[in-house]
C-alpha cells in the first residue's frame, strides 16, 4: 500500500465527528482540489513523493494500526483518494474487521467502489467535489460512481461549502441522484477557526432544507496541523 501517515485522533468532521478514530491515509489522487490541505499525498511539485510515501504491505500496515489504535476502535480510511488502491484497502478492511474494528472509508466520490469492497466498509464518507474544488467537470463528478454510492445505505455524503452559490449546486445534485436531505452534511471550508466561523449563515441554509451542518473539528481544537 502506498500510505503518507497513520495516526489516532477524534474524527473532525461529518456524522462520526468526536469519533475516536485511527487515520489511515493513503497517498495519490486522482483530483486536484486548490483548497486540499493534504497536498502532501498528492502534489509532488511542491511536496517529496520520497519523503511523504512510505510503501508498505496490507499486512504490515494492519500491525501498525493495531498498534497505533490505542483506546479507539473506528478505523477511517482516507487519503489522497483510497479507492485508486482497493484491493488492497478490501485486505485491509477483512483483517481490521476480524479484530473487532469499524471501519469508514472517506472518498471523493469518483471512483466507483467493487461489489466486495461495498460490503466490507461499515461507513462510507462520499465528498464529491463542487465546482469550487477548481477540478473539471468531467474528473469530479461521474454518474457511474455517483449513482453507486446513491444506493448505498451505508453511504452519507458532505460537501465542502465557500459560497451561497454552492449550496445550489448541491441542491442539483441531490435532486439527480436521490440523495435526501438527512444524509447530507455542509461543511464548510477553512483552515482556521475564524474561516469557519466567518460561515455561520450555513447554520440557516441547513435549518431550511433539512441538511446536516457539519464543520472541522479538528481545526477548532487544534488549526491547520497535520497528525490530528
Amino acid at each position: 500500500m502506498k500510505l503518507s501517515e497513520i495516526f489516532t485522533s477524534i474524527q473532525g468532521e461529518g456524522i462520526s465527528m468526536g469519533v475516536p478514530s485511527v487515520f489511515v491515509r493513503t497517498a495519490e489522487c486522482n483530483l486536484r482540489c486548490t483548497w486540499c490541505d493534504t497536498k502532501y499525498t498528492w502534489d509532488w511539485d511542491h511536496h517529496d513523493r520520497a519523503t511523504e510515501v512510505e510503501e508498505l504491505a496490507w499486512e504490515v500496515a494492519v500491525e501498525r494500526i493495531v498498534a497505533t489504535a490505542s483506546g479507539a476502535r473506528t478505523i477511517v480510511i482516507t487519503g489522497g483518494e483510497p479507492m485508486l488502491q482497493q484491493d488492497d484497502v478490501l485486505a485491509l478492511a477483512r483483517a481490521l474487521h476480524a479484530q473487532g474494528f469499524r471501519l469508514e472509508v472517506e472518498t471523493s466520490g469518483s471512483i466507483e467502489p467493487t461489489a466486495a469492497l461495498r460490503e466490507a466498509i461499515d461507513q462510507w464518507n462520499v465528498s464529491p467535489k463542487l465546482a469550487n474544488s477548481g477540478n473539471k467537470l468531467a474528473a469530479r463528478l461521474r454518474s457511474g460512481p455517483l449513482t453507486a454510492f446513491s444506493t448505498l445505505p451505508t453511504a452519507n455524503f458532505k460537501f465542502v461549502i465557500c459560497t451561497p452559490e454552492d449550496v445550489l449546486e448541491v441542491v442539483q445534485l441531490a435532486t439527480t441522484y436521490g440523495i435526501a436531505p438527512a444524509r447530507i452534511t455542509l461543511m464548510p471550508e477553512g483552515r482556521t477557526p475564524d474561516e469557519l466561523a466567518a460561515k455561520v449563515w450555513l447554520a440557516d441554509v441547513c435549518t431550511a432544507r433539512g441538511f446536516r451542518l457539519g464543520t472541522r473539528l479538528h481545526v477548532l481544537l487544534w488549526g491547520s496541523k497535520r497528525g490530528v
